[in-house]
C-alpha cells in the first residue's frame, strides 16, 4: 500500500527533475523542460499535482516561448496565483524533510508575493528560508534567501535594513567555499545589489571600487566552465541567474553608474555591448527579464541621446520601448511612469513646454517610486521656471523638494540637482547672491560625488551670473571649465551656453581672436541642434508627445512637419 502512494511521487520527482535541469541549462533547453511536464498528465496525477503541473508548464511557455495563448491556458488550469498560494504553502509545511525542494517552495511562494506587489509577505518567507537554510548547513542558498530580501528591501526603499543585511552578505560570500560558478554569481548577486544601493542613494563616486570588482567577477565567471558535478547539499542545487544574463546585467549597472556621473561615451560603449548581447540571446530565450533589461538600458541611453544633442534617435528609441511594453502588459506597467518621464525629457528639449507638462504630470499620477516622484517634480519644476508665468504652481513644487529641509529621498544626485534647480530660479529672479549660494552648494555636492553633468551646468550659470554683475575675470574661470567638461560628457546644451558667454566674455574683455573662434563654435552648435531638431519633429514618432493616457499608441500616424517654436535654441 505505502509502496503504490509513494510510486507516483517518484516518478513525479523524477519528471520534475529532468525539467528542471533542462530549464537550467545554458543556454535553457525550454522544449525538453515543456515534454518533461507534460509527461507528468499521462500519468493521471492527483488534482493537487496536475494543478501545479498547469501553473509550472504556464510558468515557463510565459517566461520563455511566445505562445502566450497556450501559456494563458495552463495558468487557467490552475487557477492562477489564488489557489496556487495555498497549495504551496501546504507543500511548504509538509517538504521540511527534502531540503531542495522545501526551498525552492519558499522562493515561489515569495515570488508570487513579489507579483502581486506584496513585498512584506515575500520578504518575510526570504527571512524564513534564509533562517531553514542556515539550520540545514547551506550557506550558499542562505546567501541567495538574503540577497533576494536585500533585493525587496531596496524595492521598498528600506535602506537602513539593506546595509547590515550587506554586511552579513559580504562576510558569508567570501568564507562560503564551494562550486566556483555557484561562488562568483553569489558574489556577482551581492555586488550588484551593494552597486544598486549606491546609485540609488546618487552616491556615484563611492560606487566605483564595487564597480571594478564587479567587472572583475564577470571576466572571472566567463573562463569557468559550467560544473555537472553536484553539490553534496541538496538545498545548494540552485543557480541565480545564467552566465549570459549575469554579463548583461554587469554591463546595465556600468551604464546606470556612466548616465550619473556623466561619463556618456561610455554609456553609449556599454549598451551598444549588451543590446548586442541580449539580441542574441533573445534568439534563444523569450525570458521576459531580457526584455525588461532591454527597456532599462533603452531608458538610460535615450537620456544619453537628449544631452549629447541626438533627439531624433532618443525618439526612435522611446518608440522601441512603447513597442517592447506594448508586448507585455507587465512590462508597461512597471515602466509606464519612466515612459511618460522620458518623453517629458524630449518635450523640453524640443521646447514644447506645455507637452512636457503634461507628460510629467501623467508620470507623476503612474509612479510610487519617491526617487522617481523626485526626479520628475525636478525636471517639471525647470518646465514652471522657462515657462516664467506659473508661480504658484511652481513654489508648490519647490516646498516638496527643498533641499534645506526634509528632502524627501536620501539621494546625494537629488538634493544636489534640488539646490541647482533653486539657483535657476534665484538667477531668473535677479536674486544674484542667493542664486550663487543655491550653485555653489551644488557644485560642492556635485564634485563630492564626480557628477560631472551638475558641475558643468553649476559652473556655467555661475558664469552667467558674474557676466551679468560685469565681473568678466571671475565669469572666465566658471566658463572655461564648464566648456571643458561639457565637451568631455559630451553636454550639447551647455556647450552651446558655454560658447555663447565666451563669446560676449571676450568680446568684452577685448579678446578679438577668441570672441572670433567661440562664435564660429557657438554657430557650429547651434546648427547642429537645429538639424537634429526639425529632424526630431518630423518625425512620425514626435506625435507621441501627445499620448498621456492609456496604453502606448499601437501606430503612430505621419505628421507634415515641425510644429514647435525654435526660439529656445537661437
Amino acid at each position: 500500500m505505502a509502496s503504490n502512494v509513494e510510486a507516483p511521487e517518484r516518478w513525479y520527482l523524477a519528471l520534475l527533475g529532468f525539467a528542471e535541469h533542462f530549464r537550467t541549462s545554458s543556454p535553457p533547453k525550454i522544449r525538453l523542460c515543456v515534454h518533461c511536464l507534460q509527461a507528468v498528465f499521462q500519468f493521471k496525477p492527483p488534482q493537487r499535482i496536475e494543478a501545479r503541473t498547469h501553473l509550472q508548464l504556464g510558468s515557463v511557455l510565459y517566461h520563455h516561448t511566445k505562445n502566450s495563448e497556450l501559456a494563458r491556458s495552463h495558468l487557467e488550469k490552475a487557477n492562477l496565483v489564488d489557489s496556487a498560494k495555498p497549495l504551496l504553502r501546504k507543500a511548504i509545511q509538509i517538504s521540511q524533510q527534502t531540503p531542495y525542494w522545501h526551498c525552492r517552495l519558499l522562493f515561489q511562494l515569495a515570488q508570487l508575493h513579489t507579483l502581486e506587489k506584496d513585498l512584506v509577505s515575500a520578504c518575510d518567507l526570504l527571512g524564513v528560508g534564509a533562517e531553514y537554510a542556515r539550520v540545514v548547513g547551506s550557506e550558499y542558498t542562505r546567501a541567495l534567501f538574503l540577497l533576494s530580501k536585500g533585493m525587496l528591501l531596496l524595492m521598498e526603499r528600506k535602506l537602513g535594513e539593506v546595509h547590515p543585511l550587506l554586511t552579513l552578505c559580504g562576510t558569508i560570500v567570501e568564507n562560503w567555499q564551494g562550486n566556483p560558478i555557484q561562488k562568483e554569481s553569489l558574489r556577482v548577486f551581492f555586488l550588484v545589489l551593494q552597486v544598486t544601493h549606491y546609485l540609488d542613494a546618487g552616491q556615484v563616486k563611492s560606487v566605483k571600487p564595487c564597480l571594478k570588482q564587479l567587472q572583475q567577477c564577470i571576466q572571472t565567471i566567463s573562463t569557468l566552465h559550467d560544473d555537472e558535478i553536484l553539490p553534496s547539499n541538496p538545498a545548494d542545487l540552485f543557480h541565480w541567474l545564467p552566465k549570459e544574463h549575469m554579463c548583461v546585467l554587469v554591463y546595465l549597472v556600468t551604464v546606470m553608474h556612466s548616465m550619473q556621473a556623466g561619463y556618456l561615451e561610455k554609456a553609449q560603449k556599454y549598451t551598444d555591448k549588451a543590446l548586442m548581447q541580449l539580441e542574441k540571446l533573445k534568439m534563444l530565450d523569450c525570458s521576459p527579464i531580457l526584455s525588461t533589461f532591454q527597456v532599462i538600458l533603452l531608458e538610460h541611453i535615450i537620456m544619453c541621446r537628449l544631452v549629447t544633442g541626438h533627439k531624433a534617435t532618443a525618439l526612435q528609441e522611446i518608440s522601441q520601448v512603447c513597442q517592447l511594453c506594448q508586448q507585455s502588459p507587465r512590462l508597461f506597467t512597471n515602466h509606464a511612469a519612466q515612459l511618460h518621464t522620458l518623453l517629458g525629457l524630449y518635450c523640453i528639449s524640443v521646447n514644447c513646454m506645455d507637452n512636457a507638462e503634461a507628460q510629467f504630470t501623467t508620470a507623476l499620477r503612474l509612479t510610487t517610486h519617491q526617487e522617481l516622484w523626485t526626479y520628475i517634480v525636478t525636471n517639471l519644476a525647470s518646465v514652471y521656471i522657462r515657462e516664467g508665468n506659473r508661480h504658484q504652481e511652481l513654489y508648490s513644487l519647490l516646498e516638496r523638494i527643498n533641499p534645506d529641509h526634509n528632502f524627501p529621498v536620501s539621494s546625494h544626485c537629488l538634493r544636489a540637482a534640488a539646490f541647482y534647480i533653486r539657483g535657476l530660479l534665484s538667477f531668473f529672479q535677479g536674486r544674484y547672491n542667493e542664486a550663487k549660494r543655491f550653485l555653489r552648494e551644488t557644485l560642492k555636492m556635485s564634485n563630492a560625488e564626480d557628477l560631472n553633468r551638475l558641475t558643468a551646468c553649476s559652473l556655467v550659470l555661475l558664469g552667467h551670473i558674474f557676466y551679468v554683475l560685469g565681473n568678466h575675470r571671475e565669469s572666465n574661470n566658471m566658463v572655461v571649465p564648464a566648456m571643458q567638461l561639457a565637451s568631455k560628457i559630451p553636454d550639447m546644451s551647455v556647450q552651446l551656453w558655454s560658447s555663447a558667454l565666451l563669446k560676449d566674455l571676450n568680446k568684452a574683455l577685448g579678446n578679438t581672436m577668441d570672441a572670433h573662434e567661440a562664435a564660429q563654435m557657438h554657430q557650429n552648435f547651434s546648427q547642429q541642434l537645429l538639424q537634429d531638431h526639425i529632424a526630431a519633429c518630423s518625425l512620425p514618432e514626435h506625435n507621441l508627445i501627445s499620448w498621456t493616457d492609456g496604453p502606448p499608441p499601437v501606430q503612430i500616424q505621419a505628421q507634415n512637419g515641425p510644429t514647435t517654436s525654435l526660439a529656445s535654441l537661437l
